[in-house]
């Protein structure tokens, strides 16, 4: 049955019958999600077409609460009978689980909630041809393949639309459309011993947001493909990152992955109890730090924000039902809150869920996730004021590769490029940067931060977490910023 075809009317009434179903079976709580998702991902590889998908699902999940666990189903299928099934296996599933809870489920009191929520896009990129698409990575890949040390290279884009209902037996019943977009160019050089990539505008397939086929076109793909061929192929002759304690200034796109690994897995507060512990991990940010733990720098502001304009997690509503929310995960360098959703609020004790909880379509049933989370601008000005104010040291960015251990703390990163900073301008290109620490001297270490205008919102598509794994997308904001005495590994 086509997601886009049915009426709101008929919604409901596919959700009724499963709410019936589960409570008349003794659920306690119980929801239905209907998702309809549309993807479209194009690649180009060295002159050839390198990948090329269009998928559409729809279908239900329904997740009941009886005796204090969880039960879930779902299927491909949006009929009335199929939401009742759905939730009948669910309310088994929950009592075979309940006996072996060691805590039983409570949630957070919640507003019961109706509306609609939808982001915002100028030109729907499914409306564009995949022809004119190709054409456009074609092009770029031209450019970056007339260099003979180029030996491969990747242009892609990527493209989800998502459109939910979510109905709760507490009376919840909302529906919320998200558009993202998504596009990158990357090239590969080989030679003198050496492998080297450029990536633009961000490694591994590039920068996403919420928006339409206008960030793409904003990209200039063709554009900049000459720099990033010949910047790839001057790191095999650049002379290798030293090793030492460097004043170093870190790049969006790399300082967004720091964000996600350093602030945002360690502050879910299921992993913090150790929920993730057998697949990712625990957490240092225990819950006694909360209000007093001095996380970075008094200039360190950590924000989480469902609201954020082009966020990748930006939302009208979490899988909960709560409305998107906005709040400190660090304030002025001091740890303040985690990331929760309507259960594991209730474990740490607040009166409300800080709304995370998301799943990856309707297969799966939704667990905390990252939000958007940003460090927020300082008065720093531009890239280039703050290289003039540090005289001596290092600008690194692009994510190359990444290391962290299971608590969260003691991290290893490198970037794809970097360069000497020599009296306070660009001096030369390093190359196989990688610089190392432990997240909160890392943090403590920053003491500068540019201003709005170095601003991004850096989309992050592909965070695994769960058994089974589950992706979910997210963004962090962040501009430039400076750390004083950061470690770098010898190239």
């Amino acid at each position: 049955m086509d997601g886009q075809k049915l009426s709101p009317t008929l919604y409901e009434a596919i959700a009724r019958a499963g709410l019936e179903r589960a409570s008349a079976m003794g659920a306690s709580y119980a929801d239905v999600r209907i998702v309809h998702e549309k993807t479209r991902i194009l690649g180009v590889r060295l002159g050839r077409i390198g990948r090329i998908e269009q998928a559409e699902t729809f279908g239900i999940g329904v997740r009941v609460l009886v005796g204090g666990a969880w039960g879930y189903a779902a299927r491909p299928e949006v009929e009335e009978a199929c939401a009742s099934e759905l939730a009948a296996r669910a309310v088994e599933a929950a009592r075979a689980g309940s006996p072996l809870r060691a805590r039983p489920v409570d949630l957070t009191e919640e507003e019961p909630a109706r509306g609609h929520w939808s982001s915002r896009w100028e030109e729907d990129p499914f409306e564009i041809s995949m022809e004119e698409q190709f054409a456009l990575l074609f092009e770029a890949d031209e450019i970056l393949r007339k260099n003979a040390a180029i030996r491969s290279t990747f242009c892609t884009m990527s493209f989800l639309r998502e459109d939910q209902w979510l109905y709760t037996s507490e009376g919840t019943a909302v529906s919320q459309t998200a558009l993202r977009s998504g596009a990158g160019i990357t090239a590969t050089a080989v030679g003198e011993g050496a492998v080297q990539t450029r990536s633009y505008p961000a490694s591994f397939g590039g920068q996403y947001e919420q928006r339409g086929y206008e960030l793409v076109r904003g990209f200039d793909l063709p554009g900049n493909a000459e720099r990033v061929r010949e910047e790839a192929v001057a790191l095999l002759t650049a002379p290798p990152c030293p090793g030492g304690e460097f004043d170093v200034i870190l790049g969006g796109s790399q300082l967004a992955l720091q964000i996600h690994e350093s602030v945002g897995h360690p502050n879910e507060f299921d992993r913090v109890l150790g929920f993730e512990a057998d697949l990712a991990g625990r957490s240092f940010v225990t819950p006694e730090k909360r209000g007093s733990f001095r996380y970075g720098s008094p200039i360190v502001d950590l924000v989480a924000d469902s609201t954020l304009d082009r966020g990748l997690a930006t939302i009208g509503w979490d899988d909960d039902g709560v409305p998107a929310r906005r709040w400190h995960v660090v304030e002025k360098g001091i740890h303040r809150n985690y990331l929760t959703n309507r259960e594991f609020a209730k474990r740490l004790g607040d009166e409300r869920s800080r709304g995370a909880n998301r799943a990856w379509g309707w297969r799966y049933p939704p667990q905390i996730r990252i939000p958007n989370l940003s460090l927020m601008p300082g008065d720093a000005g531009t890239l280039e004021d703050l290289c003039e104010d540090m005289g001596e040291g290092f600008l690194l960015d692009t994510v190359k590769t990444w290391s962290i251990d299971q608590m969260r703390l003691n991290f290893q990163f490198t970037t794809e490029i970097g360069w000497k900073i020599e009296r306070g301008k660009k001096a030369h290109l390093v190359r196989n940067p990688t610089y190392q620490g432990i997240t909160p001297g890392f943090w403590a270490s920053c003491d500068a931060i540019c201003g709005p205008s170095e601003w991004i919102p850096w989309g992050v598509p592909n965070c695994g977490k769960g058994q089974p794994m589950q992706l979910a997308e997210m963004s962090h904001g962040c501009a430039p910023a400076r750390f004083r005495g950061l470690t770098l590994m010898g190239g």
